[in-house]
C-alpha cells in the first residue's frame, strides 16, 4: 500500500502547462504564507541564518497554515503562489558544507526525522522553476539518515546557470559524485522532476517524462534515507545579492 503526501500548488496561469504533463493545476493563494497552500505537516525548514555551522531550523508546526512562517528566504512569491526558496552565496552553513541552503528536510506525520529503508519504493516528485541562480543549485536529494557515519547524500539533482540539468549519484559513502546530465531547461522556465529509489538497488530519475536508471552501490545498503528540497546553493562568496532563487508548485513524496 502506498503512502501518499501531497504538495500541491500551482498558478492558475500554470494550468495549461501543467495539464499538458498530466498533472492537475490548482490556483494557489499569493497572499499566504507557503503553509496556505502547501501541506508542511512532513516538512522542517533549514534557512542560510542563526550562528556559525548551526543554521537555523523551523520546525513543522510553525510552518502550517495560512499564517505559517515565512520570510526573505523562504515566502510565497505574490505573483504566482508558488514556494520561494532564497539563498544567497554568504550564509550560516551546515559544519560539513561550504553552501548556504534554503531547503526542507522530510519529516515523519507523527513527528520526527524521517528515516526510510531503500527496500521498497520511495518517490518525490516536484513541479518548479529556477527564478535565477549564479552557478549552480541543488534542488532536491536523498540523503543518507542513520545506519553509520558518513553524512553525504545518495544523490543530489543540480540545476546549472546554463540550464543543464545534472544528476550527482555518489559513489560511495565516504564521498566522490559521478555527474549524469539529465535535461537542458532555460532558466525561469518551469519543469518537473521525479527521484527514486525502487527494488533497494536502483535510483529512478524522470526530468520532464524522460526516465533513467542507476545502480545503488552496496555499499549504501546499511543506510537509511530521507528526501530534502529547495534551494542548496552551490557557490559561495560575499555577496548576499547573488545566489538562488527557486519557485515550486508542486511537490509530492510517496512510500511504499
Amino acid at each position: 500500500m502506498i503512502r501518499s503526501r501531497l504538495l500541491t500548488a500551482a498558478a492558475a496561469s500554470l494550468a495549461l502547462t501543467l495539464g499538458a504533463l498530466g498533472g492537475t493545476a490548482h490556483a494557489a493563494d499569493p497572499h499566504v504564507a507557503p503553509g496556505g497552500n502547501f501541506d508542511l505537516s512532513v516538512w522542517q525548514l533549514q534557512e542560510p541564518v542563526g550562528s556559525p555551522g548551526s543554521p537555523t531550523t523551523i520546525p513543522s508546526s510553525r510552518l502550517r497554515g495560512a499564517n505559517g512562517y515565512q520570510d526573505t528566504y523562504f515566502y510565497t512569491d505574490t505573483r504566482d503562489g508558488a514556494m520561494t526558496f532564497w539563498a544567497p552565496e554568504k550564509g550560516v552553513t551546515t559544519p560539513n558544507s561550504n553552501y548556504a541552503r534554503s531547503e526542507l528536510r522530510e519529516m515523519n506525520p507523527g513527528g520526527g526525522a524521517a528515516d526510510w529503508a531503500l527496500t521498497g519504493t520511495h518517490r518525490m516528485s516536484a513541479t518548479l522553476r529556477v527564478v535565477s541562480v549564479t552557478k549552480n543549485v541543488c534542488v532536491g536529494q536523498i540523503h543518507l539518515g542513520s545506519g553509520g557515519t558518513s553524512t553525504k547524500p545518495l544523490l543530489e539533482l543540480y540545476y546549472h546557470s546554463d540550464g543543464e540539468i545534472v544528476l550527482g549519484a555518489e559513489n560511495s559513502p565516504s564521498g566522490g559524485q559521478t555527474a549524469h546530465t539529465v535535461g537542458q531547461v532555460p532558466v525561469g522556465k518551469t519543469w518537473t522532476y521525479s527521484i527514486a529509489v525502487t527494488g533497494g538497488d536502483t535510483i529512478e530519475l524522470t526530468v520532464n517524462g524522460s526516465t533513467t536508471r542507476y545502480g545503488i552501490p552496496a555499499s549504501f545498503k546499511p543506510y537509511k534515507q530521507y528526501f530534502k528540497a529547495g534551494s542548496y546553493n552551490q557557490s559561495s562568496s560575499d555577496s548576499t545579492t547573488k545566489g538562488a532563487r527557486v519557485g515550486f508548485y508542486g511537490l509530492t513524496v510517496q512510500h511504499g
